[in-house]
Order: structure tokens, then sequence, then C-alpha cells
């Protein structure tokens, strides 16, 4: 099953819904269109991404189910240039030094810091039963860097507090960020992981994602879509009744 943005990826609030549509019917085609296809027994939301004017795309965690990815950006007439990377758990990049290599493409992401992660990944690969390798990324990435897809630039933000080296991609034209496991509907990243640090996670989210707006929708690493401010408004973890208190 994948699903589809715009005008949706997966069960968003009315209010994420109607911007999103608002958004539609300012261009006849939006400069970016993507789809949520889960992969690995975790269910991790992979994102294929990509420029309409180019057709020339990006996979977002390409952490497993290659043949499903390559499937996916077929069929959707994709030509995949570049694959990209929040963070260095299996689930989220187990398979992409693999699919690099078949493809012929970079890696970008994640930061360096997931050094680490991203040097076991065989070893978590035999313990999660998915298949795991180690890769060297063609470019480590930075807080307030900038990642090209065809003609879109996707900005960086540093967000450390799940895994030191997490990265987020947010495209502002389309009000649309891919956020890995900092945030969830409801939820937020664990920090219960080597290197994992919940001052940093939530300082993460209320000082790099709130400021991008509450109007934004953000695909996380797990589960359905939401917005910074339905999030704010009902986290219970890191809205803004709790943050404040």
């Amino acid at each position: 099953m994948s699903h589809a943005y715009p005008p949706n990826n997966a069960p968003l609030q009315d209010h994420a819904r109607v911007a999103i549509s608002l958004r539609m019917t300012s261009e006849s085609q939006p400069p970016l269109k993507a789809v949520i296809i889960p992969v690995t027994a975790f269910q991790q939301n992979c994102t294929l991404l990509w420029c309409t004017k180019t057709m020339r795309g990006a996979f977002v965690d390409a952490g497993g189910d290659l043949d499903r990815l390559k499937d996916a950006a077929a069929q959707h007439g994709v030509t995949i240039e570049k694959l990209l990377v929040t963070h260095g758990h299996i689930d989220h990049c187990g398979g992409t030094g693999k699919l690099a290599g078949e493809l012929g493409v970079p890696i970008e992401g994640p930061h360096r810091d997931d050094l680490f992660w991203i040097e076991r990944l065989g070893q978590d690969g035999m313990s999660f039963g998915i298949a795991g390798q180690p890769f060297e990324p063609d470019r480590w990435l930075e807080e307030g860097d900038r990642v090209r897809v065809g003609e879109l630039e996707l900005e960086v933000r540093h967000c450390p507090g799940h895994t030191p080296g997490h990265v987020i991609f947010y495209h502002a034209p389309s009000k649309l960020a891919l956020v890995g496991d900092v945030l969830f509907q409801g939820s937020i990243g664990r920090t219960d992981f080597p290197r994992g640090n919940l001052d940093d996670l939530i300082a993460s989210i209320t000082q790099r994602l709130w400021p991008l707006g509450p109007e934004t929708a953000f695909v996380p690493g797990h589960g359905p879509m939401s917005t910074f401010g339905h999030e704010r408004a009902t986290n219970p973890f890191v809205g803004d009744r709790v943050v404040n208190a």
C-alpha cells in the first residue's frame, strides 16, 4: 500500500487537507509530488518524492523491499537521481547502500554523528531479520545545508535526540517536511537507543520543527501524517501545553 501527496499521503487532520487543497488550486501542477511506501517488517515510511518539472526524484529512507521501491518509481515515471537518509537505523537505511549500487546514484545524509549506526547495519540486520549493508554517504549533511532533487530544493535541519545525527528535509513551497523518527502523530521518537537524548529531541522539535509553521504537513518515519499545528495542539509529549507548563 502506498499513499500519494498531494492531496493526501495518509489520514490527515481536516485542516491539513484544506491547506493541501488550497495549494493545489493555486497552481495547476505542484512542484513536488510524493508517495509513501511502507517497507520492512517495521512498516517504515520510505518516501518517493520527485520534481514534477523534470520527473527526477529521490527515495528518502530506503530501508528495504527494494524491488517494491523500484517498481514504484517506474509506475510514476520517475528517474531516481539520489538517495536521502534521515538517520542510521536499520529500518531507515538498511537497503540504501545496495540500492545506490544498483541504481548508480549518490547517497546524501544523514549527519556524520550517525556514522556508528551505519557501520553496524550488518550486525543490526542479523538481529532484526532485515538485510543491512554499511555504506559511506557521498555527502554528510549539516544544519542549514540544501539538497537538490531535479529543480526542487530541500532544506536540511539537524535534529538530534532520537539519534545524534538525525536530519530532516523540508520543502518550503509545498509546506512538507520529512522528519524520520523525530516526531509522530501523537508521539515522539524513542531516546533509549545509544546516544539518544530526550532533552535534545525536545529541543529539536520545538526549535527546528515548530518554526517551519503550523500548516506544515509532515511524513513521520512510521504511521500517518499530521501537521505541526495539530501536534502543537494535541501531542502529549511536545504540545504547547506540555512544553510551556
